[in-house]
């Protein structure tokens, strides 16, 4: 068999050479828009410890927006350094569902036929930092598939660790399954990960982008935990929204002017400051009481990070994993030493973690929060309307190999 069309199920095991894949490749680098394009390419073979997933359906995430843009990493120009021979283009995703394909050499625990949902980092397991029995989520051999590992869940055809496969839950659609774990599992480890700053009864926390997939899964799972989570938007229409995932209060943050760095000019500082302020007011009023987050869950980056620092308890915690509005932090470091408080980056997370999230979802205690579903087709416009903040609410996802929105396994 040479290429099987999106939709249609060659029989089970049947690996066909070549496949469907959104691509990203050097000379596209742009917006997502422009740079992500669908074409045919070889499918991968699954090696030592390798498992060959055919995708049904494949989460939105932010990775793939830097890699059609090429930047902070070239991602396709990193690995041909490694390797010569590696492929010319990149295949992003980095959380997916789907059926097992095929194994490699190794494999045993995994087999042809099982329904999984994939998770979005790799590691070997060999290096000394892992058999020592560090976090892997440490080790210096750490990557995460979609973006620095080639072959992510936007082929119909996903190569991954046989370590990265999840008995998918059976109440769950393909895209339920498809749209959390990468963000589920990086806002658990943030919220859990990172003792003592973590989330107890009745704890304020302040999430940040309160409506998008980190940020409901946030709420959800700081409700879960018995906090009480205040969602920061950028539209008052996203309020409701916010409330079902579980905040006990919205902060419009179109409201305030403060964003940015701190300020050296003396007038300039002294105005920045009574912005930082009346947010801190605006953080009470949502919450129904005088007090600071215990946690900040952020993510923005430059834009809010210095009112993370000032807003954040004394003895808190401000944990980050990205910077969607710049890399560069700035913070008034007064605000950090003098309150003692912790400024704590957090990547994804292991899987003791991932299976933590699956769980709660599993159990209805969280829900996916599944956003929008689009066909394969529309991949490039998501990112772009991702990139643009202009995407819907909650957890999007494409739809690969699955025919409709809506199927759960057979079985």
């Amino acid at each position: 068999m040479d290429l099987v069309e999106l939709g249609e199920m060659p029989p089970i095991g049947v690996v066909p050479k070549r496949m469907y894949a959104a691509t990203v490749r050097r000379e596209r680098y742009g917006e997502p828009a422009d740079a992500i394009a669908i074409e045919v390419v070889d499918t991968p073979t699954a090696g030592r410890g390798q498992v060959l997933v055919m995708v049904m359906a494949a989460g939105i995430n932010y990775n793939n927006i830097w890699a059609s843009r090429g930047t902070p990493v070239d991602v396709v120009a990193m690995r041909r350094r490694r390797d010569p021979n590696a492929t010319p283009f990149h295949i992003g995703g980095s959380e997916g569902s789907g059926i097992v394909w095929a194994v490699g050499e190794g494999v045993e625990h995994i087999k042809v036929g099982d329904n999984v949902m994939l998770s979005g980092c790799q590691w070997d397991e060999t290096h000394p930092d892992v058999r020592f029995g560090f976090d892997p989520m440490f080790s210096e051999t750490q990557v995460a598939w979609g973006y620095e590992a080639n072959y992510g869940s936007f082929g119909q055809f996903a190569l991954v660790a046989d370590y990265q496969c999840h008995p998918m839950p059976s109440r769950l659609t393909w895209e339920e399954a498809a749209c959390f774990l990468c963000t589920g599992a990086t806002a658990y480890r943030q919220l859990t990960g990172w003792p003592p700053n973590t989330v107890r009864p009745g704890d304020p926390v302040l999430v940040w982008g309160g409506a998008g997939g980190l940020g409901s899964m946030a709420s959800q799972i700081t409700r879960a935990l018995g906090g009480r989570p205040v969602s920061v938007v950028s539209n008052p229409d996203r309020a409701d929204f916010c409330k079902r995932m579980g905040a006990v209060g919205v902060i419009d943050r179109t409201q305030f002017d403060h964003w940015g760095p701190v300020p050296k000019d003396s007038a300039e500082h002294k105005r920045w400051q009574a912005g930082l302020k009346a947010f801190g007011r605006a953080f009470w009023d949502a919450l129904g009481e005088r007090r600071a987050p215990a946690i900040v869950f952020e993510h923005p980056g430059s834009d809010t990070l210095p009112t993370s620092v000032f807003l954040c308890a004394t003895g808190g915690m401000i944990v980050t994993c990205g910077a969607t509005s710049g890399y560069r932090g700035e913070v008034d470091l007064r605000y950090l030493w003098m309150r003692q408080k912790r400024l704590q980056g957090s990547h994804y997370a292991n899987l003791r973690e991932c299976r933590a999230i699956i769980d709660l979802v599993s159990s209805g205690h969280v829900s996916p929060a599944l956003g929008a579903v689009y066909e394969f087709r529309d991949i490039a416009r998501i990112h772009q309307e991702t990139a643009d903040g202009t995407q819907p609410l909650g957890n999007n996802v494409v739809l690969v190999n699955a025919p409709a929105r809506g199927l759960r396994p057979a079985g």
